[in-house]
């Protein structure tokens, strides 16, 4: 499949977010960075959309990969006149990423760098966003990044889960939460890739050290051999997801409730929230 052209890929991200409604000039839009292929490239189109634009990158601490995408980050928002806020694990929460994982080895508490890490930065972006007095939070997840999620969801059973994917997450509005929306929703990796190698971009394109061994890298490398033997696997997978989508919300919504974690009081479907819990497990304190 021929990789799309520079002007291609902006005109779906714009056709993507005013098809979806993600997105309005007015609004104060936070990018959700981390340095890479994907959320570089939605910065710079969505600031050379017009939008009104600030990014927020979260720093976990994860070996030489974080500080290098750091390093690429500040270079390119200062180059672009984008301003940055740079939100440091050990700041927030007193620990970088392996310290906590090595903190719940040794208690004999068994869970994954990328479980602990994303319930992590889902809490922190909500959090500080909501500081920012953010209207709306963009992340760069693209078309194969959803393919693989709703794959992942779908063969666990999850529906629920599967429910609050689509361009704009969630299934009910809540207050303690920032509305999350994906403007790269129809645009496959390859052309992301080629875009930011053509832009020049200063990234890194290794993937996270800690991903190799997750649930959700097995699958990504099984879409890609489909993709090799049947190309457009990916997006006929979203295809029929978007067809279901609506239905799958509507569904859901009836007996979807918001609760707020009695510790930190962020939105939460349980008495004490995801993030809580590992910090609750790490040392009995509270974030």
């Amino acid at each position: 499949m021929a990789v799309k052209k520079q002007h291609e890929i902006e005109e779906t991200v714009a056709k993507t977010i005013s098809k979806y409604k993600l997105l309005f000039k007015r609004e104060k839009i936070l990018v959700a960075c981390s340095g890479g292929k994907d959320s570089t490239t939605l910065l710079y189109i969505l600031k050379k959309l017009g939008y009104n634009v600030e990014a927020i990158t979260l720093d976990p601490s994860i070996k030489n990969s974080s500080r290098e995408n750091l390093d690429n980050l500040k270079y390119f928002c200062k180059k672009n006149k984008v301003k940055l806020h740079i939100v440091s694990f050990k700041q927030e929460i007193g620990h970088s990423l392996d310290d906590i994982k090595k903190e719940l080895n040794s208690k004999g508490i068994e869970m994954p760098y990328c479980t602990i890490c994303g319930i992590l930065k889902r809490y922190l972006l909500n959090k500080k966003a909501k500081e920012l007095k953010a209207e709306k939070l963009a992340t760069g997840h693209n078309l194969d990044d959803e393919a693989e999620s709703v794959t992942m969801n779908l063969l666990r059973g999850n529906m629920g889960l599967m429910a609050r994917l689509g361009p704009i997450t969630g299934v009910i509005k809540s207050r303690g939460f920032i509305p999350r929306v994906k403007p790269l929703y129809l645009c496959r990796e390859e052309d992301i890739k080629a875009y930011s190698k053509l832009m020049k971009f200063p990234v890194a394109y290794e993937r996270c050290p800690y991903s190799t061994s997750s649930y959700r890298e097995i699958i990504r490398n099984e879409l890609i051999d489909f993709e090799k033997k049947y190309p457009k696997t990916n997006e006929n997978i979203i295809n029929w997801f978007l067809r279901i989508l609506p239905e799958l919300k509507k569904s859901f919504k009836r007996n979807e409730e918001m609760n707020y974690c009695t510790i930190c009081s962020e939105p939460s479907q349980k008495a004490i929230c995801n993030a809580c819990t590992i910090l609750e497990k790490l040392e009995n304190k509270k974030i």
